[in-house]
């Protein structure tokens, strides 16, 4: 698998994303680069039914594509009362192309035509006068492909949590401001950068994927 010195592709073109890669590895003395640096690489089509199939599909043709090794993520949100959707579906849960805005109201739609949720979820303390819907989790799948061998490392995390009915913070994005954390008594857009990135789904699928890389 990926050695020091060696160069690993990230397939996206996420700079936020791309620079949370490029620190992880540097321990590893890994050359970190994305798809803004490496030309050749058409557009994936993410058809995969999983979190870690979509994964693969991005890895495998970014890695076939430029002969380099690459390290690709597919996350999402699953939420219990809805039978796990939206899941693989998550960016794009209100249709192609819809915002943050048109998918989180289409969860609370979906969620509410459902009647009361179930009696046995918590009070959300810290947001007054609001309730619990459904219990959820971020999910996120990370595949690392070697093009010289075929061979695949996977590492998934989750961030467990509650579907809130009403949005709160600012500093997340897609459905954080609907994510309620007990441990917290915030939403995942209201707590701080090292919290999240303490307990999300990528840090945790990051930090197997690298206990990993260092028992190969």
């Amino acid at each position: 698998m990926i050695r020091g010195g060696e160069t690993l592709l990230i397939a996206t073109r996420n700079k936020g994303k791309t620079k949370e890669f490029r620190e992880a590895f540097a321990a590893l003395g890994v050359q970190v680069k994305d798809l803004n640096e490496v030309p050749g690489v058409p557009d994936i089509e993410e058809t995969g039914d999983t979190f870690a199939a979509n994964a693969l599909i991005k890895a495998k043709a970014a890695s076939e594509a430029t002969g380099l090794p690459a390290l690709a993520d597919d996350s999402g949100l699953c939420v219990d009362a809805l039978g796990g959707a939206p899941g693989v579906y998550s960016a794009r849960y209100a249709g192609e192309g819809a915002g943050d805005a048109a998918n989180n109201a289409k969860l609370l739609r979906e969620l509410a035509a459902l009647g009361e949720p179930p009696a046995d979820l918590p009070s959300p303390e810290g947001l007054p006068g609001a309730r619990l819907l459904s219990r959820a989790r971020f999910v996120c799948s990370l595949v690392l492909y070697e093009p010289r061998t075929g061979e695949q490392i996977v590492a998934e995390g989750a961030a467990e949590g509650f579907i809130a009915d009403t949005a709160s913070g600012s500093g997340g994005f897609g459905y954080d401001p609907l994510f309620y954390l007990p441990e917290f008594g915030r939403s995942m857009a209201d707590i701080s950068v090292a919290e999240k990135n303490r307990i999300s789904h990528r840090g945790k699928a990051l930090r197997l994927l690298l206990e990993k890389l260092e028992g190969v």
